[in-house]
């Protein structure tokens, strides 16, 4: 995995190199300190990943996103902020991030970047809590208190019933395999359906699915 990291704090790009480089699967393709270096890199150093701060001098990581993901063959996007800001994540989500992670843990992003090249959106459990309220006019909260599920059906229409439920299961956090599991399918098949949801929808990415159904919870 290649991965270009974008963060105006170069103790952070720092630490983040070591501890990515040092991984036997991952490689650091590129470093830059604003959102026009990761637009560069993203288009030159070909990176599988792209690692953004959002508040950084010049062009910011949001609109660096805009740019990198509306490139015909965009690499994954994932935030990794400070803020937490309800404003930031919903911009975050709609632009089609992969994952949104707050500046805690430095560690643990390979293994979140590991879970994003699987296919998986990565959202730390604050921000996973705060998305869940905003999408659902706070059905869910930090107590994990959820809403009673919608008809799909109705809030769906243009899909099929197979395609609903894999929409429910993604907005589980599930990942391909484990929704082959849980609904008696193929993996091969979970990939078909989704690919079918998101040019139904209209959508990016299986971030983006998720907060579709959160909505529906309205």
């Amino acid at each position: 995995m290649r991965v270009v990291i974008a963060d105006d704090d170069a103790v952070v790009v720092e630490s983040l190199r070591i501890v990515l480089d040092a991984q036997p699967d991952i490689e650091v393709a590129g470093c830059g300190t604003d959102g026009a270096d990761a637009v560069r890199l993203a288009a030159d150093a070909a990176p599988d990943v792209v690692l953004l701060d959002i508040q950084m001098p010049g062009m910011d990581g949001l609109a660096a996103a805009e740019q990198i993901l509306a490139t015909p063959r965009p690499p994954r996007v994932v935030f990794l902020t400070t803020f937490s800001d309800d404003e930031y994540i919903v911009r975050a989500l709609s632009l089609g991030a992969a994952g949104y992670l707050i500046k805690q843990d430095v560690a643990g992003v390979a293994s979140a970047l590991r879970a994003v090249m699987a296919g998986r959106s990565v959202l730390e459990g604050e921000v996973l809590e705060r998305a869940v309220a905003l999408g659902a006019g706070g059905a869910a909260g930090a107590s994990g208190a959820t809403a009673e599920k919608p008809d799909l059906a109705t809030v769906f229409p243009q899909l099929t019933d197979r395609e609903r439920e894999v929409v429910a299961l993604i907005a589980e956090g599930l990942d391909n395999r484990e929704v082959a599991a849980a609904a008696y399918m193929g993996e091969g098949t979970v990939r078909n359906h989704i690919s079918s949801i998101l040019a139904k929808l209209h959508l990016r990415n299986r971030t983006q699915i998720a907060v579709a159904y959160w909505r529906a919870l309205r």
